[in-house]
């Protein structure tokens, strides 16, 4: 094989109540052709800055072969993505997972889908996003002894999303930063108690009880008054008929959740509302992605 063109899709995570533990993949993606060459690294399609071996698809490249225990490949990297950055659309997680992804098919695919989180989740720090981006689908995903355990969600094919995407970017750091080092017991219960429905009211697609069990107390209360117009944007996605409306990872993208066949219906008429803010909001019918990473070879 001399290259691979390799497909990951966007994730959105921690889901009103599921903090740093729920994430899903939606159905915007980003795309990346790899190609062997005799010598060096070549990068295009995205800035300057990042056509180096700091780029995180490179990074995530390096570590898979290190992993397979082959040598290191000479390539040619073009990337064309529809994730925007620092959105909180899990754009980071797409270039780990392409990385790892590219690498692995490259050299016969010899590692696992496990093994290729495990591996993303050493540099991402966290599996909310990278389970879902190679995986697919709807993943609840905890770390035990330093390795990543994820458990797919079965999602009604009922559940669609309306992604609300501003004009400005959100710093993990600095979101992260805002929330408290302790909270309340009975916050965490709440929480718990929220999560344990919400799974369910997924599977079942009951709208109502997505509705009754999307709200949270461990990190949205903390982070919505750092985001502009946060508010009215979730005053036009009800308005419009979403059932539920929450952070899509620590922001600036917020998410709707409603029914799959009147998605592109509601982000008309929140985009309708919304129009002419600062904030540029551009409302996004999406679905679950529910593939994951997709490979296929360039022969």
């Amino acid at each position: 094989m001399s290259g691979v063109r390799v497909r990951v899709p966007a994730t959105t995570a921690n889901l009103g109540p599921g903090f740093d533990c729920l994430g899903c993949a939606l159905t915007m993606h980003a795309s990346f052709t790899c190609e062997t060459i005799d010598a060096g690294l070549e990068i295009t399609g995205c800035p300057e800055p990042f056509r180096n071996a700091d780029n995180l698809f490179v990074q995530a490249f390096r570590r898979a072969e290190r992993a397979i225990g082959a040598a290191e490949t000479a390539f040619r990297l073009h990337i064309a993505t529809d994730v925007p950055v620092s959105r909180g659309l899990g754009s980071s997680a797409t270039l780990l997972a392409g990385g790892v992804a590219a690498a692995n098919a490259l050299h016969g695919s010899p590692l696992s889908r496990q093994a290729m989180i495990e591996l993303c989740n050493e540099l991402e720090g966290h599996p909310d996003n990278v389970a879902p981006a190679v995986l697919g689908g709807m993943c609840a995903s905890l770390v035990r002894d330093g390795r990543p355990v994820t458990a797919r969600v079965d999602v009604s094919s009922e559940v669609g999303f309306i992604a609300l995407i501003p004009n400005y970017a959100s710093e993990t750091r600095a979101m992260r930063a805002a929330l408290p080092k302790e909270v309340p017991f009975a916050d965490a219960v709440f929480n718990a108690s929220h999560l344990a429905v919400l799974l369910r009211a997924f599977e079942a697609g009951d709208f109502s009880q997505i509705a009754a069990a999307m709200d949270d107390r461990l990190h949205q209360p903390y982070r919505r008054p750092l985001l502009p117009e946060f508010d009215r944007a979730e005053r036009a996605a009800r308005e419009a008929g979403c059932a539920a409306f929450c952070l899509s990872g620590s922001g600036s993208t917020c998410l709707g959740v409603a029914r799959a066949g009147e998605t592109a219906q509601i982000a008309g008429r929140i985009a309708s509302t919304l129009a002419g803010s600062p904030c540029e909001w551009r409302a996004v019918a999406l679905d679950i992605d529910r593939e994951g990473v997709v490979c296929s070879p360039i022969l």
